[in-house]
């Protein structure tokens, strides 16, 4: 299938009939769908349930040059010579931040002002470093949502000098604001992003079937719609709702799409080979990934070998479970099933795994994946594996967390942790950062960072601040 897309000085404008623009948002609220525990919690009675789109993907990904990926007549690289524009500060859009630094440890954004697009929930967070000669960039791609459940949440951007301070918008990206609301909900009622959309990941590729003079962002994601799925059987040892949208065991179906932009914040659809405009459909009946499809996240390996990773819901093993695609052009797409699953019973993750991200180790070549845990009781926590090809061969490091939720009552994340970004920070410390969705235990939101201890990747420690 062949796509070809125009790039204009301000805005991706694809010439195939087979690409759509950004949209205006539905009436409906997306996949908020409630993980609870099939039995009471004695330590924590009065647990909130967490939702599941409070922590979801995220990932980085290589930009190195010698990337190459070559599909007959398509040739895609990773390209660091791309438009990364200095955003003017936006409009005051103070967030809602907790009164003291104990409270609020490891928070780098929180919700948004009233009336903001993102005043009511954030998280997914998509986290890109960028360094030049003259300068550092960050750029934070990520979910948010106002205006109760008839906002069914939107993407946007916020960027940074450090990767600590954000500046973000109150409203949509126009031509005086360069930080905001980027993407919404389509319009197109056959579409499959029509009630909501939620950022998986941002790579930054050239291509010979996109006319562009530099490479653009390739931004894939997970598109809610309509359509509800109905468990017919008490088989689960939780129960799956979203009440505003058809009640007890009833979600949302969700598949991935794809969006470029020449400058990371004006995006033009590209529509998949799936009749409703996804990269690809949902497994048959009796296949782990039948039940809907989120979380996309990609990654280089070599020459013609691009990687997606994914989670979804299996039903036949009763818990939530990690699988991977490969593809030589970033569009077409091969399953090759699931590669993760439940883990021990006891463990932090039992009842699965979800939200990947998977990041290629440097130093030994080998892969590192951070991804969220789900336990019997509900509650979220980050874990570790491992694989020296990035395919079948995961490891889980340890039996434990890599990062839990906050012991301290009253803190912005003592309720759980999830959707976690890696990211590697080259230098002489050669430490990792790891930013997360953190929920408290009164359902709100915001999007934290940890750091390790030096290069080990296996301890994290919320970050409290500069040390000079």
């Amino acid at each position: 299938m062949e796509i070809t897309a125009t790039i204009n000085t301000t805005l991706l404008f694809p010439t195939t009939p087979r690409s759509r623009n950004p949209s205006i948002i539905p009436s409906k609220r997306p996949n908020l769908f409630d993980l609870y525990p099939a039995f009471s919690n004695p330590k924590n009675p009065h647990k909130n349930p967490i939702c599941l789109t409070h922590c979801s993907t995220k990932p980085t990904i290589s930009d190195d040059k010698d990337n190459v990926i070559k599909d007959q007549d398509s040739t895609i690289s990773s390209d660091s010579n791309f438009n990364i524009q200095n955003p003017q500060k936006p409009s005051s859009n103070q967030e809602k931040s907790p009164p003291n630094s104990s409270i609020s440890r490891g928070l780098v954004l929180d919700l948004g002002s009233e009336g903001s697009w993102d005043s009511i929930e954030i998280g997914s967070p998509v986290v890109k470093r960028f360094l030049s000669d003259e300068e550092e960039r960050w750029y934070m791609w990520y979910h948010g949502r106002s205006g109760g459940n008839l906002d069914p949440g939107s993407v946007g951007l916020a960027v940074s000098s450090n990767g600590i301070h954000w500046e973000r918008g109150k409203g949509a990206v126009q031509s005086g604001s360069n930080v905001g609301l980027v993407l919404k909900s389509s319009s197109d009622w056959w579409s499959f992003d029509t009630n909501g959309v939620m950022p998986g990941e941002v790579v930054i590729m050239s291509s010979s079937k996109i006319r562009a003079s530099n490479a653009v962002y390739w931004l894939y994601y997970t598109g809610f719609s309509n359509e509800k799925i109905e468990l017919l059987d008490n088989s689960l040892e939780f129960s799956l709702e979203n009440p505003e949208n058809g009640g007890k065991g009833k979600v949302c179906r969700s598949l991935i799409g794809l969006a470029m932009s020449q400058d990371g914040r004006h995006w033009a659809r590209i529509e998949g080979e799936h009749h409703s405009g996804s990269l690809f459909d949902l497994g048959s009946e009796g296949e782990w990934d039948s039940m809907f499809i989120a979380s996309p996240q990609v990654v280089f390996h070599a020459s013609g070998d691009l990687r997606m990773y994914y989670h979804s819901l299996d039903l036949e093993k009763g818990h939530f479970g990690i699988g991977m695609a490969r593809s030589r052009d970033g569009i077409r797409w091969v399953k090759l099933g699931k590669i993760m699953g439940g883990g021990r019973i006891g463990n932090f993750d039992e009842c699965g795994v979800i939200n990947p991200c998977v990041v290629r180790n440097k130093k030994d070549g080998g892969y590192l994946m951070v991804y969220e845990g789900v336990g019997v009781d509900g509650e979220r926590f980050i874990g570790l594996a491992l694989s020296s090809d990035g395919l079948k061969d995961w490891r889980r490091v340890e039996d434990g967390p890599i990062l839990k939720r906050a012991e301290e009552n009253g803190c912005w994340d003592d309720g759980g942790v999830g959707s976690p970004c890696l990211v590697h920070m080259d230098g002489e410390d050669d430490e990792w950062r790891l930013y997360y969705t953190g929920i408290g235990r009164d359902g709100h939101t915001g999007i934290g960072m940890a750091v390790s201890e030096g290069k080990d990747v296996k301890n994290f420690r919320r970050w409290t601040g500069f040390h000079l």
